[in-house]
Parts: C-alpha cells; sequence; structure tokens
C-alpha cells in the first residue's frame, strides 16, 4: 500500500512539475508510466552515473547531479510515449521543479 502511495506522490509530482515547466508534455497516463521508469532510473542507473560524475560533483558543490537528474527525464522522454520534453535547458528546469515538488510532499507526508 505504502509503495502504491509513493508511486501515486510521484505521478501527482511529475504533473504538477510537467504543468509549471514550459516545453515539458505529459498524459495522465504517460505520467504514470514515467514516474514507474523514472524511479527505475533512479534506482538502478543514477547511483552509477553519480559516481562516474563524482569528480565533476564536488567541484560544482553538488549541482551537476541536477544535469544528471536531467539526463535522466531526457531517458524516460526517449522511453516514454506521451512523456516529451523539449530539450536540455527544459529539462535541467523539470529536474529542478520535481525536485522541489517532490520534496514538499515528502515534507507535507511526514510533518
Amino acid at each position: 500500500m505504502k509503495l502504491l502511495f509513493k508511486w501515486f506522490i510521484a505521478t501527482v509530482a511529475i504533473g504538477i512539475a510537467a504543468h509549471i515547466v514550459p516545453g515539458v508534455s505529459v498524459t495522465p497516463t504517460s505520467a504514470l508510466i514515467a514516474a514507474v521508469v523514472l524511479g527505475a532510473l533512479n534506482l538502478f542507473i543514477r547511483p552509477i552515473l553519480l559516481i562516474l560524475t563524482l569528480p565533476i560533483t564536488i567541484i560544482t558543490l553538488g549541482l551537476f547531479s541536477l544535469v544528471v537528474n536531467a539526463l535522466l527525464v531526457l531517458l524516460v522522454a526517449l522511453v516514454v510515449p506521451g512523456f516529451s520534453v523539449a530539450g536540455f535547458w527544459p529539462a535541467l528546469l523539470f529536474a529542478f521543479v520535481l525536485a522541489l515538488v517532490n520534496w514538499v510532499f515528502h515534507f507535507w507526508t511526514h510533518s
């Protein structure tokens, strides 16, 4: 049940971030699929990418991790039909807004 709630929160966060960021479009069904795919990529691929980019991440005081997140968002846009991102800058802004919205939901559900 907790997994379904987290999936729902991730789907809503993707929908909110897509509504806020110009250049990103998503349908409700593709938001569900994108939440699963993005979660899987964050679980399996993101740690590898963060280790490979650790020197530049340290130099930029962690800001390069947003670039890694943007690249993962672009990868999700390639895989999931109905979820489109216009380019790197909208993906970067989407990754930032998605992190912010997820932080707000996390703070709201755990307080």
